[in-house]
């Protein structure tokens, strides 16, 4: 377990990603614990910071750019927001050239045992980062809870969310709980070289979380179960095939085998990981009607 009062002295960290869901409690966290933090967002100027946070205006296509933002800096927090690993070469190069230790959000379908070719898109970033020599700690999360923002709308309307397999088990984890793991690796040298596999508290099925988002924003909600087929159609318009019949097959794998549950979040921070239904009262207005 983290001890609070056990914490390395550490150089300044760069956030990428700042403004997003995880990255902005990274800041906040780290921010609270008086780490130097640079946080790296698309707007530096528009971006709503902590007093004493240093904005930086960057993107990750872009590693020229990324190499002035890594001027000084010790340690970084890495998301990789593609669906493909171009450019991560690159940009891991960047970050080893400046920085001694990264922090990066993989995926829990990430296994040492299998070929890089099956380990997808984060596996092959993990790859990248190992083979620079930087000191690393890889977070592997379960599905973000964030990923059902993309219900809000049928929610809001009364509409039925129209998914495929409903009963599928994710154990969905709470942003700020990878933010809080995130924290700890970046401030303790323990965390250098290892894997941590986190989760939610328990797996939920679609159908499960659907109501409870409902229930949550004070309107029934409700499933409409639809073809793998037409989940494809869909998932087209912004994956390549190969993304989709994946992530459709392993949609279907949770139907029988719920994805597992672990308590790394609670071993690393102190606290157990926040509950689903948590992560909807944070986020209960985005369901909401919006008048």
């Amino acid at each position: 377990m983290f001890d609070a009062q056990v914490m390395t002295a550490t150089g300044k960290v760069l956030v990428l990603g700042a403004t997003g869901n995880i990255g902005r409690n990274v800041v906040a966290g780290l921010h609270a614990r008086d780490v130097a933090v640079r946080a790296l967002s698309r707007s530096a100027a528009a971006a709503v910071l902590p007093g004493g946070v240093e904005p930086v205006a960057g993107d990750l296509t872009d590693p020229g750019a990324l190499r002035g933002a890594l001027a000084g800096v010790d340690r970084v927090f890495l998301l990789w927001p593609f669906l493909s690993a171009e450019g991560a070469s690159a940009v891991v190069e960047a970050i080893a050239g400046q920085a001694r230790r990264v922090v990066y959000v993989s995926a829990m379908s990430v296994r040492d045992d299998l070929p890089l070719a099956a380990n997808g898109v984060w596996g092959q970033v993990e790859a990248a980062i190992r083979d620079t020599g930087l000191d690393w700690t890889f977070l592997r999360p379960s599905g973000f809870a964030t990923n059902t923002l993309q219900w809000a709308a049928a929610v809001r309307d009364g509409r039925p969310v129209r998914i495929p397999y409903p009963d599928a088990a994710r154990s969905l984890i709470h942003e700020r709980d990878i933010a809080d793991v995130a924290v700890r690796a970046l401030t303790g040298e323990e965390h250098s070289g290892r894997t941590y596999v986190l989760t939610g508290p328990a797996a939920l099925t679609q159908a499960e979380q659907v109501r409870i988002l409902g229930e949550v924003a004070g309107r029934p909600a409700r499933v409409e179960g639809i073809s793998p087929e037409e989940a494809r159609i869909g998932m087209l318009s912004w994956a390549d095939p190969d993304f989709a019949d994946s992530s459709l097959a392993y949609w279907a794998s949770l139907v029988h085998t719920p994805e597992p549950v672990t308590d790394t979040v609670e071993q690393l921070t102190g606290a157990p990981a926040r509950s689903f239904e948590q992560w909807a009262r944070d986020h209960a207005d985005d369901f909401r009607p919006l008048s």
